[in-house]
């Protein structure tokens, strides 16, 4: 799970800890991107059986799932179908334009340069 350097902070206030101890137990950090540390025993520290225990404070790239640039944008329809297959959110609900997943997309690209090829 990628951050960005606001994720960081809102999620360690949410935990009600220090930003620098949220940091040093919680993310790894490359030259240019910040992540949360993978755990042994799951995906994500926070996936519990009930679901995100940080749901109210949750890093952008949950947030703005499942529109992620490879998923929504032009020409990207198989990439969508195959994550339909497993995500339970995808073709139920309210129906969304495209443009504002687009929109969300491109968010996710300017957060996350270094995994956008920006």
């Amino acid at each position: 799970m990628y951050l960005t350097e606001e994720d960081i902070p809102r999620l360690a206030a949410f935990l009600r800890m220090k930003t620098a101890a949220f940091e040093e137990r919680y993310v790894y950090r490359t030259r240019h991107l910040r992540r949360l540390r993978v755990p042994r025993h799951a995906q994500c520290e926070f996936l519990k059986d009930g679901g995100c225990s940080v749901h109210p404070a949750k890093p952008l790239q949950c947030a703005s799932f499942p529109y992620w640039p490879e998923l929504v944008e032009k020409g990207n329809k198989k990439n969508w179908k195959k994550t339909g297959e497993w995500c339970p959110g995808i073709g139920k609900g309210a129906l969304v334009q495209i443009q504002a997943a687009r929109a969300v997309a491109e968010q996710m690209r300017e957060a996350h340069p270094g995994l956008y090829g920006g």
